[in-house]
């Protein structure tokens, strides 16, 4: 009888074990299955936006060529800047090896520029041997861009934001920076803990301390700079994991 008592508990204990399993595995899936939809949508959004260009690009021709005729210099220059920053934008933002990133970056582009902040991009970097999860780096860089937007939404003039993509010989760098109010010293140990926020609304005070679980996860790092001048999360990759060769 004892026997068969203990049977059975050990077996309603591997059952609950295979279910928590179960679960995280689940919840782990369902983590990984929406960032993927979400950069779909940032794909779709960039190839929609390359092809509008494209189709535009004859009718923007025919009208150069006209003021070319007339001699309307003046208003051909007018005519031209605003294209000119368009195409520069998306231009931008599609010079690494990973189609989500670029499709990331756009979007965010857009996001910028409709809360009046100037957002610049700078890739010195392809990305190609990149080894993190081209998901999990749009994770990383989503929450780092979020957070920076948010910072200069209350600021009244002058929005700049910054993103700067290079590498050196073993790892990639990602520096996101803004003009933003300052991080106290005494709270910049806190902000990459959960529920850390300068936020009086709920549901702030997750996307640091996820972004640095997904950064140890992968072998990564971030560290904070925060000044008067401005705010920089520097994240570092290395380029190979220990027990893998380089890609490429």
């Amino acid at each position: 009888m004892n026997i068969s008592l203990y049977f059975c508990l050990a077996v309603v204990v591997i059952l609950m074990l295979c279910l928590a399993w179960m679960l995280l595995l689940y919840e782990k899936l369902r983590r990984r299955y929406d960032s993927l939809l979400e950069s779909c949508g940032h794909m779709q959004k960039l190839n929609s936006e390359l092809r509008s260009q494209r189709h535009d690009y004859l009718n923007h021709m025919q009208v150069v060529y006209g003021m070319v005729e007339l001699e309307e210099f003046r208003e051909l220059h007018d005519y031209l800047e605003p294209i000119y920053r368009d195409m520069m934008k998306v231009g931008k933002a599609i010079r690494t090896s990973v189609p989500s990133i670029n499709a990331l970056l756009m979007a965010k582009m857009g996001e910028a520029e409709s809360a009046h902040i100037d957002f610049y991009v700078e890739v010195k970097s392809d990305l190609g041997q990149l080894q993190m999860e081209p998901w999990e780096l749009c994770r990383v860089l989503s929450n780092l861009i979020d957070n920076a937007i948010t910072a200069l939404a209350e600021k009244e003039s002058e929005r700049k934001l910054l993103l700067e993509i290079s590498e050196d010989r073993e790892d990639y760098l990602f520096s996101v920076s803004d003009n933003g109010s300052p991080i106290p010293e005494d709270r910049q140990a806190a902000v990459f803990r959960p529920g850390f926020t300068t936020k009086q609304e709920p549901g702030h005070g997750m996307g640091l301390f996820i972004v640095s679980n997904v950064l140890r996860k992968n072998g990564g790092s971030i560290s904070l700079k925060s000044d008067e001048k401005e705010t920089v999360f520097t994240v570092r990759l290395k380029k190979t994991i220990v027990g893998q060769e380089v890609k490429g």
